[in-house]
């Protein structure tokens, strides 16, 4: 198995997989609540059966290359995780997603691990175009696609129903070339890790 360091802080990229149920359900459970305010991830982890199956669903999608899991560690807790939520290769398209827990937050963990993911998808897969859908009313979310230079696309007005409310989806992308030149202009930064 791998890990990939995400700076100075301790934290860590790894494969999120099946026989991580315990830990991953644990994890839920903490942050159940902070995660669970705009994606209905806490929802589908409910007992280590829910758990298992989740990640199985991702570790199946990863055997067919239409998806894949990584969890973030802090010192060796799991503390949050970024997907591939969707991958066509064949379309060059992907979409990307991510989730932590509340006390996670505000570190750049996400922004660190995304970049990672991108990097990835354009330059190992071939990919030209990476997706990132977020809730409007969810400011962090959208202010991470903000930092990976990604451009706004529109609004998708009152397209999810959760929780009995319909909420307005945003969707920002970036496309191989213009991820390649913010690289190379410096521009494309990733936050630094906090002490």
């Amino acid at each position: 198995m791998f890990a990939i360091s995400l700076g100075a802080d301790g934290a860590e990229l790894r494969p999120l997989e099946p026989w991580h149920a315990e830990e991953y359900l644990a994890h839920i459970d903490r942050g159940r609540e902070y995660i669970g305010r705009y994606i209905a991830l806490a929802e589908r982890a409910t007992d280590l059966a829910s758990a298992r199956a989740f990640l199985q669903s991702y570790a199946d999608k990863a055997a067919a290359d239409s998806g894949r899991l990584y969890g973030i560690w802090q010192d060796g807790v799991l503390v949050g995780g970024v997907l591939f939520r969707t991958f066509d290769a064949a379309s060059g398209t992907c979409e990307v997603g991510c989730w932590l827990e509340g006390a996670a937050a505000g570190r750049g963990l996400v922004t660190r691990a995304i970049r990672l993911l991108i990097d990835w998808a354009v330059d190992e897969r071939g990919i030209h175009r990476v997706e990132w859908m977020a809730a409007a009313s969810n400011t962090a979310s959208i202010n991470v696609a903000k930092r990976l230079g990604m451009v706004r696309d529109g609004v998708l007005r009152e397209s999810n129903l959760y929780r009995g409310v319909r909420h307005d989806m945003e969707i920002w992308s970036v496309l191989a070339p213009q991820w390649r030149e913010l690289r190379a202009s410096g521009r494309l930064r990733p936050p630094r890790a906090q002490q």
